[in-house]
């Protein structure tokens, strides 16, 4: 059953969980664009309670297979709280609800953030995001906020850290992920050599979103509106953060705008560390872009394999598989042997 044949259970759940009288799901619709995660924009009627009025807010539960490094609902929400408490320009979270009876599924609820967030949508159009290098400089201010959140925190004692150092760590995490797929990718496997062979010190562990790019934020016409997906957050080195979003892949149709193909590193940078007070070494932010294009890679083909398995046939799933060629021909020129003694 799904969300509509459950609604009764919803609304009970939800007068419950917002301390009101009686609540009304006006109307439910999903929202594209979640491969790994269902999410629902509802219009909702809560009667009573600190919360009466109506009230637009997205339903974020499970896709009917997830993605095997993919945070479970609850330990999202949590993660969306301390974001929030940070000062983190996120949806609002309001509810969690991990009892499998009301939709099949844990769930949680947060506000509905206005604006776009489709990434090709917002490269291409720059009438959104207000003046862009403002808006790299804005990203980068929040990613700083995100990286103060620092271990240990009770509330995210779910997180695990990483074993030493924090790239060393990736290598060996991406070649398992790799063997468990069953089939040989020799370029992916270069690529992992490369890293371990040039992996930077691990300087400080902090909160990592690990999905921080173009296309996971929203924007209007002036400015940010949200940051979104927060199910792969974990803990690990900052500059991962950095290298993620200045990767090339995560530039979609301006691969000369190094910060998330909205602007040049600078306004970035320079964001970061002024919230940050910490030092940026760019030369480990490159590093991890060349992982960025490898752990992308193997996302790519878990994804895929979630069709070819039969458990989610899902042409976007399938697609999504393909793109893993693009990513290790991307690896190959970025560890070409010519660069291995300069770097």
């Amino acid at each position: 059953m799904g969300l509509i044949e459950r609604k009764t259970a919803l609304e009970a759940f939800l007068a419950d969980a917002a301390g009101a009288r009686d609540a009304e799901v006006e109307q439910a619709r999903p929202l594209s664009g979640g491969a790994i995660q269902e999410n629902w924009l509802l219009d909702l009627r809560l009667h009573g309670g600190p919360h009466d009025g109506r009230h637009a807010v997205v339903l974020r539960t499970d896709a009917p297979s997830a993605v095997a490094v993919s945070l479970s609902r609850a330990q999202e929400f949590r993660v969306l709280k301390a974001a929030w408490e940070a000062g983190v320009t996120v949806p609002e979270p309001l509810w969690l609800c991990e009892d499998s009876e009301v939709l099949g599924r844990p769930f949680y609820v947060m506000r509905r953030a206005d604006g776009v967030g489709l990434g090709n949508r917002i490269v291409k159009d720059t009438s959104l995001g207000g003046d862009r290098e403002a808006l790299a400089e804005r990203l980068g201010e929040e990613l700083a906020r995100i990286h103060s959140v620092a271990p240990p925190r009770r509330d995210l004692d779910f997180l695990e850290m990483p074993d030493g150092n924090a790239a060393e760590d990736a290598v060996g995490r991406y070649r398992a992920y790799i063997d468990q797929l069953g089939e040989p990718r020799p370029a992916l496997e270069w690529g992992l050599r490369w890293c371990e062979r040039y992996a930077p010190e691990t300087r400080e562990i902090v909160l990592v979103h690990q999905d921080f790019r173009t296309g996971n934020y929203m924007v209007d016409d002036a400015g940010l509106t949200a940051i979104l997906d927060w199910e792969f957050a974990a803990w690990g080195d900052p500059m991962s953060d950095l290298g993620w979003f200045c990767a090339k892949c995560w530039r979609f149709s301006r691969p000369d705008l190094e910060a998330g193909g909205i602007a040049g590193r600078e306004p970035f940078y320079r964001g970061y560390a002024r919230v940050a007070k910490r030092e940026i070494d760019r030369q480990a932010v490159r590093y991890w872009e060349v992982m960025a294009h490898i752990r992308w890679a193997v996302i790519a083909l878990q994804q895929g394999a979630r069709h070819v398995s039969g458990a989610e046939p899902s042409l976007e799933l399938a697609l999504t598989g393909r793109r893993a060629a693009e990513l290790e021909y991307e690896i190959l020129k970025m560890t070409d042997p010519a660069a291995w003694e300069a770097a």
